[in-house]
């Protein structure tokens, strides 16, 4: 072959091979559909659960996902970094639960710009550009968590919040819902102060016993993730209050269902992230075709508490 000959071959090749990077949506060496979720987090059992479900959907609906997440909240680069490597291999969608929402303003833009859907779930992110989101309408879920906490504690009182953050819609919505609830409906009612423990629970352990020092009165504590009621657990044991202060939670996992069980800790709210992983991956592919969907997908909550936590609709959606 001469030299022109070899020239000419390898422009052909090299259009070949851009035409096909150009259709994207499909990962190296398969036939499928690509779709990237992208969590807050991987190793804890809620995330374990939102994978199960994103896994039976990429199996309903024959695409290829992957699923990752920093080893934690906090590890906000590293969450874009995923986000950016995503976006490179021009996925049919991205599915994003995002730790800050503004840290993706840029990358979310880019996004829009490759025609790129994508769809938020859990704590979503805070934007006009992701076609839906799938999760839990956490700020009437807080609100429940409010109404049963002045149903347990009956009269009037004192009451404290500890939540994981500032800047992803969970802990925005879940304080705002909780505030908002008893501020509205109940004026016999005081939240005296609510603290940011990034959902540690050592950080949330000596938060709470600092509120409670501060208010010996206190009569009621929201933990608005698994991590920070724990800590108030921790802080109410260390304290020797133990069945004096209604401790309402969210979520699940074996700690928390044992308080409950144990009447440590009065009740909790539940999502369903088995169907929060489902959910934002049947959007995706939806979006993918160009299907319409709702600006919203609830996948709902419940209240549980020792008297139906063994009950097959609970455990379905608990995780331990």
């Amino acid at each position: 072959m001469n030299t022109k000959k070899m020239i000419s071959a390898l422009l052909v090749g090299l259009l070949v091979l851009s035409m096909l990077a150009a259709c994207g949506g499909e990962p190296e060496g398969s036939g499928k559909p690509y779709i990237p979720v992208i969590s807050k987090g991987f190793q804890h059992q809620f995330w374990q659960a939102v994978k199960a479900g994103s896994d039976q959907a990429a199996v309903d609906f024959d695409v290829e996902i992957t699923f990752e997440g920093p080893e934690t909240e906090a590890m906000v680069d590293k969450q874009v970094e995923m986000f950016q490597t995503a976006l490179d291999k021009n996925p049919a969608a991205i599915c994003l639960a995002a730790v800050d929402s503004k840290a993706f303003e840029p990358l979310l833009q880019e996004a829009k710009e490759k025609g790129i859907p994508v769809i938020g779930f859990d704590s979503g992110v805070d934007s006009d550009i992701p076609v839906t989101t799938a999760a839990t309408d956490n700020v009437a879920a807080a609100a429940l968590a409010a109404d049963k906490m002045v149903e347990l504690i009956g009269g009037a009182g004192e009451v404290a919040v500890i939540a994981h953050d500032q800047t992803s819609r969970t802990g925005i919505d879940r304080v705002d819902g909780f505030v908002g609830q008893m501020e509205s409906k109940y004026p016999d009612y005081t939240v005296v102060d609510v603290q940011y423990g990034g959902g540690d629970q050592l950080k949330s352990t000596d938060l709470a016993k600092a509120i409670i020092q501060a208010h010996p009165n206190l009569k009621g504590f929201f933990g608005a993730n698994e991590g920070s009621i724990i800590g108030v657990l921790n802080a109410v044991k260390e304290l020797g209050m133990e069945g004096q202060i209604v401790l309402i939670g969210y979520d699940s996992g074996q700690p928390q269902m044992d308080a409950i069980r144990s009447g440590a800790q009065n009740g909790a709210i539940t999502q369903n992230p088995v169907g929060i992983g489902y959910k934002c991956v049947e959007a995706a592919v939806k979006a993918a075709n160009g299907e319409s969907l709702p600006e919203m997908i609830d996948t709902g909550f419940m209240w549980y508490d020792a008297s139906n936590i063994d009950d097959e609709e609970i455990q379905a959606v608990l995780y331990k």
